[in-house]
């Protein structure tokens, strides 16, 4: 038996691919399904089943184009109601992948249908858990997701469900199990994983708060509710559409990948109302850009912060993108089920420049210029940084207005004062500057590599705090 992680750091995902004399099976693939396509057919295996541990949130998963080009049966846990053909398994059913075996455990708390695969081998013995979002190493998934989707839920109900769960269906587990988690640091599907993608069970038992044996369940709901941000939008839109169903990922690439001249491609913002969206890097953006369209760097987390700041999975999107990468923009932005690309300008922001169209760029300052004015208090900054990096550690008098927050908080930013922005490392701020100048603000500065290098500058600093949360 092979059982191998297939990690895509991006979005924090691990998918999971089983092989057993000829047979396989995927666990929660990701949208574009190729690779494991690939990876079958380099071992000669036939993928059978796709396995989903629930309906997913953070991601469009890619099991219909799976079970739609191989035929693979995908099967849910109990209580699932998916939109189309699927085996809704019983707790406790079981699964032949060749002479490896799957045992359905029914796990709800991070959604009601959340399902644990326990991963049988060829000899009868236990080798581990495909956990899903039930359980991640240092960490639980939250269960103020599902609530948003479904009528009468509460974070409550689904919080004591979790505990019923962790306590009577994982903590029974041998020891030796490993633990395959959906997800790793990065993801906002929990609050403080770890950077590690598997363990033991066994050691999760002994240093995951979630798993410690006197942990009363009145406990256990008040430190997992503690710390939750409200989730990001795009979540319940990825839950419909994991439900429901989706096109293609072909059919997206097809309509995405059209090279538009940069006459056609004005022609197209103006006539469609589509957001034109620049994944170039932060640097490249700041020294000129369309005006109008906003910066997010496709080498980045790029398809979360999408989500985070795009309301509708549906908006029409136009790409500016470096010449041959436009193909991963689509197929990233398909990943959280943003599918309506429907061109790109061809030659990337050259061909719009040489083209003597306007375009802007954004004033900048070093970090040591940004302390001058900071000592000198001539200045406003705007950390964009999470409220918990803010806490963490800040420029004493800055204000922090978490990036996902932004469009939220735009009154509160002012338009007749100066003031600088600045994140980690530039990333998130150039994204923030972004939207500020297409919402009509010119009166701000971006800081060049963030609280990072300010900090080396010998800014004074709050005293550092150790987060509780990396929500």
């Amino acid at each position: 038996m092979k059982l191998e992680q297939i990690y895509t750091g991006c979005i924090a995902h691990a998918a999971y691919y089983l092989e057993s004399n000829g047979e396989a099976a995927i666990f929660d693939p990701l949208r574009e399904v190729q690779p494991y396509l690939d990876r079958a057919h380099k071992s000669g295996a036939l993928i059978k089943y796709v396995f989903e541990t629930h309906f997913h949130a953070d991601f469009v998963s890619g099991h219909l184009d799976l079970k739609k080009k191989i035929g693979a049966q995908i099967v849910y846990g109990p209580t699932a109601k998916p939109g189309f053909e699927a085996i809704v398994a019983e707790d406790g059913q079981e699964f032949k992948i060749g002479d490896a075996t799957i045992r359905v455990i029914h796990t709800p708390g991070h959604t009601m249908e959340s399902t644990t695969y326990l991963v049988i081998d060829e000899t009868g013995r236990e080798h581990g858990i495909i956990t899903g979002d039930t359980l991640f190493i240092g960490d639980v998934g939250r269960p103020d997701l599902a609530q948003h989707v479904i009528a009468d839920l509460t974070q409550e109900k689904l919080a004591v469900l979790l505990y019923d769960s962790l306590r009577n269906k994982i903590m029974t587990l041998p020891d030796h199990l490993m633990v395959y988690p959906n997800h790793g640091a990065g993801s906002a599907c929990g609050k403080m994983m770890s950077k590690e993608t598997t363990d033991t069970l066994g050691n999760q038992k002994k240093v995951n708060y979630a798993l410690q044996p006197n942990l009363s369940k009145e406990d256990f709901i008040h430190q997992l509710l503690d710390g939750l941000t409200t989730p990001p939008g795009y979540f319940p839109q990825n839950v419909l559409m994991n439900m429901k169903g989706y096109d293609s990922l072909d059919v997206i690439l097809e309509r995405g990948l059209q090279e538009l001249s940069a006459e056609a491609f004005e022609a197209a913002a103006n006539e469609t109302g589509a957001l034109v969206l620049d994944t170039r890097s932060g640097d490249h953006f700041a020294a000129g850009f369309i005006p109008n369209s906003i910066n997010i760097g496709i080498d980045g987390n790029f398809a979360q912060w999408v989500g985070e700041l795009v309301p509708d999975v549906k908006q029409s999107i136009l790409l500016v993108a470096d010449p041959g990468r436009e193909e991963e923009c689509i197929t990233r932005l398909s990943r959280v089920g943003y599918d309506n690309t429907i061109g790109f300008l061809k030659g990337g922001f050259e061909t719009w420049q040489k083209g003597g169209r306007p375009y802007n760029s954004f004033n900048r300052v070093s970090p040591q210029e940004a302390k001058k004015r900071i000592l000198q208090k001539q200045v406003l900054i705007i950390d964009v940084r999470k409220k918990s990096e803010f806490v963490s550690e800040h420029v004493l008098s800055s204000v922090n207005i978490p990036l996902n927050e932004l469009n939220k908080h735009l009154s509160e930013i002012p338009k007749d004062k100066h003031f600088l922005i600045l994140c980690a490392g530039g990333y998130r701020s150039m994204i923030a500057a972004s939207i500020l100048q297409q919402r009509g603000w010119t009166n701000f500065e971006d800081i060049i590599g963030g609280f990072a290098e300010l900090k080396k500058s010998g800014v004074t600093i709050s005293e550092y705090v150790c987060p509780t949360t990396m929500l």
